[in-house]
């Protein structure tokens, strides 16, 4: 019989026995102990001491419509008490997966009407290396195997994942670069445009996708992935000529473009779709995160009708999971799409919420001495932390002064994440007012207190 376990205490040591943790020093964690969350609401959650603490990382990027939402838990369980599972192999579907499919089509840029399930971001874009390399394989044209994407990139932690995405660390880690993926450099105005304006800067990032196909050939090159905007690399924002450029030289060498959505999906970027505020107009796109508001694991891939004529006429698809348009996860994300529509989520988060949190959070890179910019779009922001804010002066790579900044402000209850040398948030789509407000005074605090300790204040 389990032990019941009541005190944090209890908690850690029982995870300190029994739990890896994902992108952590377990040492390190095992020393401090882990931080116990119990509950939440609303952009709250509170901790096993009791802890009310502002969440504006939305958990992962993904509660777009905010914790403690009851209709998500109806659906999910009237869905649980109707047929709790059934797979989609053998000639199988379930109504909620044909009707999640058939909504998805309205929602997502134009052409994009079909649809792959899976069951995370990572999961959805090992489908993509998959489905882009057999659709070339079908035209004819198997040594279009090549995938192109960015430095910090970040597309998921599976082994092929890893690969496509261009985080240096997850590379090194157990030699997890495979063959077939190749990365330019990502398009960071602030750190490598000096000298240039950002839409000439723009220009010269997007055309590093074109030297690269010209170095492989573009007979060897299968697709460019790219996030609207890069999320863990430390919300990289691109200049408005970089995406347009990057359309352009797909186009013209005939290369797949994939728009990973499965952060910037749901209403993050003020639209459906970071594809919709870019003018992107993919072959492919992931999908995952607001999908379900992280209630239940849930991903789709989206593709256009050149893909999926391709797949149909190629034979079987020797491809899926077990739980891919698993019933229960896609009747909570039609009922979440429904909360999004119903509230007018986007156009209040374009129209009056991400106006107010960027303008206050512009006040505040302005005015501090450690913050050299503020990147990202609508409901996603990343604050630069430099030593010198004229010089564009970088903290050495051995300091850690997001980190520092990150723990001073769990220590005022706030979330943010640490991100390199950026601070970032990304809050639910609900947050108000006095909420940014709040967020903001205590990233102060954690700012205030960072710039002293390496005696910038």
């Amino acid at each position: 019989m389990e032990q019941i376990t009541t005190t944090t205490a209890e908690w850690q040591a029982l995870d300190r026995e029994h739990h890896l943790h994902p992108f952590t020093d377990p040492k390190v964690l095992g020393e401090q102990g882990v931080r116990v969350f119990t509950h939440a609401d609303g952009c709250y959650i509170w901790d096993s001491d009791g802890n009310k603490i502002l969440d504006t990382m939305a958990g992962l990027w993904c509660v777009n419509v905010g914790y403690g939402r009851q209709e998500l838990v109806d659906a999910a369980s009237k869905q649980m008490a109707t047929l709790p599972y059934y797979n989609t192999f053998f000639s199988s579907s379930t109504p909620t997966q044909i009707r999640l499919a058939r909504r998805l089509s309205e929602l997502t840029p134009e052409g994009l009407d079909y649809f792959f399930f899976a069951n995370s971001g990572s999961e959805a874009n090992d489908t993509i290396i998959r489905l882009v390399r057999h659709f070339w394989e079908v035209q004819g044209q198997p040594s279009k195997n090549v995938f192109i994407g960015r430095t910090l990139g970040y597309h998921g932690s599976t082994l092929a994942a890893t690969s496509l995405g261009g985080m240096a660390p997850m590379h090194a880690m157990g030699q997890s670069l495979l063959p077939g993926f190749e990365h330019i450099i990502e398009p960071h105005w602030y750190r490598h445009g000096q000298g240039k304006t950002p839409e000439e800067f723009g220009l010269e990032a997007a055309r590093a996708l074109e030297t690269k196909i010209l170095e492989l050939g573009a007979e060897n090159v299968a697709a460019f992935v790219g996030e609207p905007v890069q999320g863990a690399g430390g919300v990289i924002d691109p200049p408005s000529t970089y995406w347009p450029e990057i359309q352009r030289i797909c186009r013209k060498y005939d290369i797949l473009l994939v728009a990973d959505e499965v952060i910037c999906g749901f209403g993050r970027t003020g639209n459906w779709f970071g594809s919709h505020t870019y003018g992107i107009e993919p072959d492919l796109m992931p999908m995952a995160k607001g999908l379900s508001s992280g209630y239940l694991p849930i991903a789709a891939v989206a593709m256009n009708k050149r893909v999926s004529d391709a797949i149909n006429g190629g034979g079987v698809i020797s491809h899926g999971y077990t739980y891919s348009g698993h019933p229960v996860s896609c009747a909570v994300a039609l009922a979440n799409i429904d909360i999004i529509e119903r509230e007018g989520l986007i156009e209040k988060v374009r129209d009056e919420t991400a106006p107010y949190f960027r303008s206050s959070l512009q006040q505040l890179a302005d005015s501090h001495p450690i913050v050299g910019e503020l990147r990202g779009v609508s409901l996603i922001a990343g604050l630069q932390l430099v030593r010198d804010k004229a010089s564009r002066e970088f903290f050495a790579p051995t300091e850690q002064p997001a980190i520092e900044c990150r723990e001073h402000c769990i220590g005022e209850n706030l979330i943010l994440r640490a991100v390199g040398h950026t601070m970032v948030a990304c809050p639910p789509l609900t947050i108000g007012r006095s909420e940014i407000d709040e967020m903001i005074e205590k990233t102060k605090i954690g700012l205030d207190k960072t710039a002293a300790a390496h005696g910038l204040l």
